[in-house]
């Protein structure tokens, strides 16, 4: 496998990891909106920040900003470490 290759897969791999994220977002949201839930909405800021905010960072944030391999990691862990957390909260109800 090329650069190039490898480079199209993690690329195509990570968008297809943010749309199913989105989709199961926005049912996640839907049902926190039907029900008046509030940890059906930590549900989905959750998944969203574990599953799409990394892609639109990599992606779209680093690039337009300019952010070096570290800073674009830096940022997207500290989203999985806010969206694990969230998703923590939604689980357990503290």
């Amino acid at each position: 496998m090329t650069v190039a290759d490898a480079g199209t897969l993690l690329f195509v791999t990570a968008a297809a990891t943010a749309l199913m994220g989105t989709a199961v977002t926005v049912v996640a949201y839907r049902g926190s909106r039907r029900n008046d839930s509030r940890t059906m909405r930590y549900l989905a800021a959750g998944i969203a920040l574990v599953a799409v905010a990394p892609f639109c960072i990599s992606y779209g944030v680093a690039p337009l900003a300019g952010l070096g391999d570290a800073t674009t990691l830096l940022a997207v862990l500290c989203t999985h470490i806010a969206g694990l957390l969230a998703l923590i909260y939604s689980l357990d109800g503290v």
